[in-house]
């Protein structure tokens, strides 16, 4: 398995590997991101695109991150994770962000995440710190059903 940065000159080359994966991440956006949208930010240089390459070419994972700073704190934003045979790529790609995030100058990485990652990233030292809260102001805009 190999996690590879993308130079933003090959983001678009890429597109048709990596459209299934961020299919899959923008369902859990609740309306704030099409894959096309995604692509946007990465094409554009605001965002980064990593790869995990399986042994047999086929890209089995992608995450998406972005350099976020609040006035006292830099941090390495995780804003996507997304793939296939996740445990044969996690710890590799979170060594890599770990890596790029002090060289970076980087204090923290960061995700804003479904509850449900806390479980897949706890043996990595992350700890939950809030939530993220919604309500819909215009009818059908964002609205999660259920």
């Amino acid at each position: 398995m190999e996690i590879s940065l993308v130079p933003t000159e090959f983001v678009e080359g890429l597109w048709p590997r990596v459209f299934p994966h961020l299919a899959r991440a923008a369902e859990y956006t609740f309306g704030r991101y099409e894959p096309e949208d995604i692509f946007s930010v990465v094409l554009n240089g605001q965002a980064h695109l990593w790869v995990a390459i399986a042994d047999d070419g086929d890209i089995a994972g992608i995450t998406i991150t972005r350099f976020w700073q609040y006035p006292r704190k830099n941090c390495l934003d995780v804003l996507f994770l997304s793939g296939e045979n996740w445990d044969d790529w996690k710890d590799a790609m979170f060594d890599m962000l770990t890596k790029w995030a002090q060289d970076s100058g980087c204090d923290a990485i960061e995700a804003s995440a479904r509850p449900g990652f806390a479980r897949v990233v706890k043996d990595r030292g992350y700890t939950p710190l809030w939530q993220v809260f919604e309500v819909p102001v215009l009818k059908g805009v964002g609205a999660v059903d259920g």
